[in-house]
């Protein structure tokens, strides 16, 4: 191996020097059984910021205009608490969030369906926890997605 294959098997990551190996790991979500595009298929990542994005506006919106009445400091701990009681209200019924709704993703169980609202609440928990949501699987779950055994999907 000459020295730029290691530069860009370095630059490249982990995965794609393993696969450059012979590794196969086959799409995202097939350890899951779901499929490789399209509906039912493990949400893009650029998908799942921009939905997280959209919530996170959403709460500091309301919370600047409902709670806080402009008062500046108070109003980013504030969305915290709104951006947790809308995941668990939302997640838990209809299974999405408005942002994940407007970008067309849904959270499920692992083996589909809805989550119970025990896992909805772990789930929003670690994700407001934000640490967890920033460790991956291979599949590109957060851990806050595999500790409440969850996947966000496009529907």
């Amino acid at each position: 191996m000459d020295n730029r294959q290691a530069i860009g098997s370095w630059l490249s990551g982990p995965r794609a020097a393993a696969e450059d190996m012979g590794a196969d790991f086959g799409h995202r979500g097939r350890r899951l059984g779901l499929p490789a595009d399209g509906p039912g298929s493990v949400a893009p990542l650029g998908r799942r910021f921009g939905a997280l994005f959209i919530d996170w506006a959403l709460c500091m919106v309301i919370a600047y205009g409902l709670i806080t009445h402009g008062y500046g400091q108070a109003t980013g701990n504030w969305a915290l608490v709104v951006f947790f009681v809308l995941g668990v209200l939302t997640v838990g019924t209809v299974g999405s969030t408005p942002g994940k709704r407007l970008l067309g993703l849904r959270v499920v169980a692992e083996g589909g369906g809805r989550l119970g609202v025990v896992r909805v609440v772990v789930r929003t928990l670690l994700l407001c926890l934000a640490i967890p949501a920033l460790v991956w699987d291979r599949d590109g779950r957060g851990l806050h997605d595999r500790l409440a055994r969850a996947v966000q999907v496009r529907i």
